[in-house]
C-alpha cells in the first residue's frame, strides 16, 4: 500500500500508524492552507486533560498555497510549547531521555510552517529509531491513483481511528485519552512506541 498524507506539525498517532502500514508514502504539498487542522496544532495530555498547541502564522485567513504559509514570530510560541510539554510529560518514563532533543529542536527558527513540520517529522523518526521511504507531491489532485488516501487524518474532526490503551501520566486522573500527537506515545513508551505502531490496524 502507498499512503497520501499532509504533513502536520507533531503528528497524530494515526498519522503514524498509516505510515508504518505504507510500503511508501507522500506527503500532499499542492494544497491550499485549511484553518483548524492539525497543519499547524497537535493535542497533548497536560495535567488538566487534552490541551491544543497551536503554531501562530501569518496571513492565515488569506487562501494561499501550504508550501507558502509563514509562521508568526511576534509570538514566543517555541517558550509556550516547551514549557506545556514539560508540564505535561516530565514525569513520563522518557521525557529526560529525549528532553535535550527538544529543547534544541524549539530554538530553531523556521519561516514556513512546511517547513517546520518536516522537521518535527525527522525528529519523532530519530527518537522513534524508524524510516520511512517517502516524496512529495508536485501538484494537487483530489483523487489519487494507487495511493490510500490518509489526508483527512489532518483533520482532527473526520479522524476517527482508535487504538489500544497504553499507559498516559494523568490517566488515573482523567482517564485514556486516544490517538494524541505522537509525542504522547513516545513519552510515555520510548522505544516502544514504534512497536506500539506497528501493532495498530487503521
Amino acid at each position: 500500500m502507498k499512503a497520501l498524507l499532509y504533513p502536520t506539525y507533531f503528528p497524530s498517532v494515526s498519522h503514524y500508524v498509516a505510515m508504518a502500514k505504507a510500503e511508501f508514502v507522500s506527503f500532499e504539498v499542492g494544497d491550499n492552507f485549511q484553518k483548524q487542522t492539525n497543519r499547524n496544532r497537535m493535542y497533548i495530555y497536560s495535567p488538566n486533560g487534552i490541551q491544543l498547541l497551536n503554531v501562530p502564522l501569518k496571513n492565515s485567513n488569506k487562501k494561499q498555497p501550504t508550501k507558502d504559509v509563514k509562521i508568526d514570530w511576534s509570538v514566543n510560541w517555541q517558550k509556550q510549547h516547551l514549557r506545556s510539554l514539560e508540564s505535561a510529560y516530565r514525569s513520563s518514563p522518557f521525557f529526560e531521555y529525549f528532553e535535550d532533543d527538544f529543547i534544541t529542536f524549539f530554538t530553531k527558527k523556521f519561516e514556513y510552517l512546511y517547513d517546520l513540520n518536516f522537521e518535527t517529522f525527522n525528529l519523532v523518526n530519530t527518537c522513534l529509531g524508524v524510516e520511512f521511504s517517502f516524496d512529495k507531491t508536485t501538484e494537487y489532485f483530489n483523487e489519487v491513483k494507487g495511493y490510500k488516501d490518509f489526508r483527512y487524518l489532518a483533520n482532527g474532526k473526520k479522524d476517527k481511528a482508535v487504538f489500544e490503551p497504553y499507559t498516559q501520566v494523568f490517566e488515573s486522573k482523567k482517564g485514556y485519552i486516544n490517538n494524541l500527537s505522537v509525542l504522547d506515545l513516545l513519552f510515555n513508551e520510548g522505544r516502544h512506541a514504534a512497536n506500539y505502531i506497528e501493532k495498530q490496524t487503521i
